[in-house]
């Protein structure tokens, strides 16, 4: 995989023809993150928060964004996508860190890889955004792909 599919002939973007591609189960898992001071921790765990459940909006938020991927990142294509789930854990051993976990899955001739990442940074950001008048300071990321299946590459696990 060493030439570029996304470039025309003439070197100009263009979105890659699947059409003659396999269809298959295709599944994508993301993770990312985001560090909060204890104020917006305890907001969170306590649902204190004054724009509402900060958890609640923000899984809405990453599944939105997951389903609306290809209206964001210019060369996806529009997907038909049969799930999307998105699941958090607190680390408190160091801080306050909430882990943020998105499986996409869909039936088709590309991958969701791109999806999962754009719901996991969504949700990411929807957190910082419901949060940011307590403390701009929190730090998100590193937001990564976990594990993808299906596909002519086949199966990825980090």
């Amino acid at each position: 995989m060493n030439q570029f599919t996304h470039f025309n002939e003439q070197g100009r973007a263009k979105m890659v023809d699947v059409s003659d591609k396999q269809t298959s189960t295709r599944v994508a898992i993301a993770k990312s993150s985001i560090q909060v001071n204890d104020i917006i921790y305890d907001q969170i765990i306590n649902h204190k928060n004054k724009k509402g459940d900060v958890l609640a909006v923000a899984q809405v938020a990453g599944i939105m964004a997951a389903k609306n991927t290809a209206q964001i990142i210019p060369m996806c294509h529009p997907l038909n996508l049969s799930g999307i789930d998105i699941n958090f854990e607190w680390d408190t051993t160091n801080g306050y860190t909430l882990h943020i976990e998105c499986m996409v899955k869909t039936t088709g001739q590309t991958g969701v890889e791109m999806e999962a990442l754009t719901g996991a940074s969504a949700t990411a950001l929807t957190i910082y955004d419901m949060t940011k008048a307590i403390d701009k300071g929190m730090i998100i990321g590193p937001t990564y792909l976990q594990h993808k299946s299906g596909g002519k590459t086949g199966d990825f696990n980090r």
